[in-house]
């Protein structure tokens, strides 16, 4: 009893106080099953994942996965079926749970549902695949995506790359709803894409069955055709780098930057600051947002969606723009996207000819 007594002293010593509880009963055989967080409310499991998950605790407990608690026995399920409300809803509360605490950007999930995760397959020498993170993507169809030209490689087996929805935290399966893969099929690129300058940098990826709709996989709307909005309160997200150069490292969890959109002849001033030079010309093709010190997309942001609210409908968000390219990253200078006002048009024949309809 006193070994007993000093073990649960130690215990408590290392973990949160609403733990502790549980941990006693397992210390003295009442044991508790290990399940994600989002299904233990009140020390009780349920499956409607209701409760918050706090990024700065420390998750020191009897659990090895840093997303499972120790929990009793179930109770009924409460998850409601998806009404769906159409394109561009955002969740900013997250869907089922909310973190937190959270301090570097971090997305809640679920909150961006058309955030796509355009991956490469390669196969190692013992023959498994491994999925390589190569740029993000919008979904605007249950069967199309919407990407940068540039992140799509010139040569490559379509069977090799994949397209991931409804992915958060890259290195945890414990979400309440599943990432879903896609394969690519067809690539359309813009026919006026330019690879030297990246202009039209724009491209519809078909992938081979449609994504099923959930609270974490949703389409995003898009703007009318030749209109760029100057919305203050728009959102970029990705699993991009977090700097520039060798020191950046890529992301776990989703992140996000809210950014405001910049004039292009104000954004044109701005770059002709830069090694670009005073005669530097922005193309129409583009669009322009941040310019705020710390605030930036980077590496491995390409392709990524900018969205900004559709005016008159609270919580509903379109595509403005596209993750292209910057000078540098996370300076005084505004980042560049492809536009996707202005290539509706195309778009919108695209879609057409594949049968598709937006």
């Amino acid at each position: 009893m006193v070994v007993r007594t000093l073990l649960i002293a130690c215990l408590i010593s290392l973990v949160r106080a609403d733990d502790i509880d549980r941990l006693i009963k397992y210390v003295f055989g009442e044991p508790c099953i290990c399940v994600p967080y989002y299904q233990c409310i009140n020390g009780t499991i349920t499956t409607d994942g209701t409760g918050i998950l706090n990024r700065r605790m420390d998750y020191r407990t009897i659990c090895k996965e840093y997303m499972n608690v120790c929990c009793n026995e179930p109770t009924e399920s409460t998850i409601k079926p998806l009404e769906r409300k159409g394109c561009g809803q955002r969740h900013p509360d997250g869907v089922g749970f909310r973190i937190s605490g959270h301090n570097s950007s971090e997305t809640q999930f679920g909150e961006f549902p058309w955030m796509i995760a355009l991956l490469k397959v390669s196969t190692l020498e013992d023959g498994r695949d491994l999925l390589v993170y190569q740029c993000g993507g919008a979904l605007i169809h249950e069967k199309v995506v919407l990407t940068a030209a540039h992140c799509v490689p010139k040569k490559i087996d379509y069977s090799h790359l994949k397209a991931r929805a409804g992915e958060w935290d890259t290195q945890s399966a414990k979400e309440m709803f599943p990432y879903q893969d896609r394969t690519v099929v067809q690539t359309l690129i813009h026919p006026a894409f330019n690879g030297e300058n990246l202009w039209n940098d724009f491209a519809l990826l078909v992938v081979d069955k449609p994504f099923e709709f959930s609270l974490n996989v949703d389409t995003v709307c898009l703007p009318p055709p030749g209109i760029v909005l100057l919305s203050k309160e728009c959102f970029v997200s990705g699993w991009g780098k977090d700097q520039y150069g060798q020191k950046g490292k890529y992301q776990v969890i989703l992140k996000k930057i809210d950014l405001p959109m910049v004039p292009n002849d104000q954004c044109t001033t701005l770059l002709r600051k830069t090694r670009l030079g005073q005669y530097f010309r922005l193309h129409e093709s583009f669009v322009c947002a941040g310019g705020i010190l710390g605030k930036d997309t980077c590496k491995g942001d390409g392709g990524s969606p900018l969205v900004c609210p559709v005016e008159g409908k609270p919580g509903t968000y379109q595509a403005i723009g596209l993750v292209a390219w910057g000078i540098g990253c996370g300076d005084q200078t505004p980042g560049v996207y492809a536009g996707v006002s202005y290539a509706r048009p195309w778009i919108d024949k695209t879609m057409t000819e594949l049968g598709f309809s937006i």
